[in-house]
């Protein structure tokens, strides 16, 4: 049973050993929290997999229990609103957040990436090389490394980071292409092709202040909308680029690809769905695209 837990890895907590059990533990590795309801049958269901993928990490995560149901005031916090509701804490904070019934297969996928494994030394001693300068040996050490263990997610994730740190943005894109599909659904995945995608677009423009001029100058001119829009993206400023965007739908929402619909699409990811400029802007995406 859920409230009656014998291992060491599995705890249940409430508002007064939060901060040892969660807080202060998710400094020392991941922390699941697992919010639940003996009212709800998902959660009953889910409990079964949460107790044995936690087991199969051997100590490497901790899973924490909290009954909805007596401990309002945590569940208050963490803006609980339906169970089971899973969140991972890592370092004070939640890095994920799963509502509904988890599948074994999803949730090890999800955790799984969280979880230490011997190849991350390897990442690290790669990284040590590189930080010294030497690059190639640093890029082989982690290609490498991902032969060994092709399953850590890290692994590729670091390597388009150095290799975006050299703004090789093509060939970083191209590397996250060649990932299995599994690993197209992670969050950090997903949002570094996206970043990827506009630091393309953007390295292509050779003054920021001539191109605003040649936009405001020639309202037609799609190729230095695009650029500007990706510019003002990297720059956090979204409601220009997304009004650029607009823009360019508005004369032609098939250019390139239909890229303005996938654009925006990607701000909107950034943004989150509940932002106020997708709220604003999402009206516009449906009427240039139906």
């Amino acid at each position: 049973m859920i409230d009656s837990i014998d291992s060491p890895y599995i705890h249940a907590a409430n508002a007064d050993n939060f901060q040892a059990l969660v807080l202060d533990n998710s400094n020392k590795g991941p922390v699941l929290v697992n919010f639940w309801s003996k009212k709800a049958g998902p959660c009953l269901r889910q409990y079964p997999i949460l107790d044995k993928i936690i087991h199969q990490f051997n100590g490497r995560m901790l899973l924490v229990n909290i009954n909805t149901e007596t401990e309002y005031k945590v569940s208050k916090q963490y803006s609980i609103t339906s169970v089971p509701t899973l969140k991972l804490f890592r370092n004070e904070r939640v890095i994920e957040t799963m509502h509904g019934y988890q599948s074994e297969t999803d949730l090890s996928r999800v955790l799984s990436q969280y979880i230490a494994k011997d190849s991350d030394q390897a990442l690290a001693d790669a990284i040590a090389e590189y930080a010294q300068g030497n690059h190639d040996q640093a890029y082989q050490m982690i290609t490498d490394a991902i032969v060994t263990d092709p399953d850590n997610s890290q692994l590729p994730i670091s390597l388009c980071k150095l290799l975006k740190h050299e703004q090789r943005y093509a060939d970083a894109l191209k590397l996250l292409a060649s990932l299995p599909a599994e690993m197209h659904k992670l969050k950090e995945i997903i949002a570094l092709q996206d970043e990827l995608s506009f630091l393309v677009i953007a390295e292509k423009i050779i003054d920021v202040e001539i191109l605003i001029e040649t936009v405001n100058k020639n309202k037609n001119d799609l190729l230095a909308k695009q650029q500007l829009s990706a510019f003002y993206v990297l720059n956090k400023e979204y409601a220009d680029a997304l009004q650029l965007l607009v823009d360019i739908m508005e004369i032609d929402k098939t250019y390139n690809d239909a890229y303005p619909r996938v654009a925006m699409l990607k701000i909107f990811n950034i943004l989150g769905q509940e932002h106020k400029l997708v709220t604003q802007f999402r009206l516009s995406l449906r009427c240039y695209t139906h």
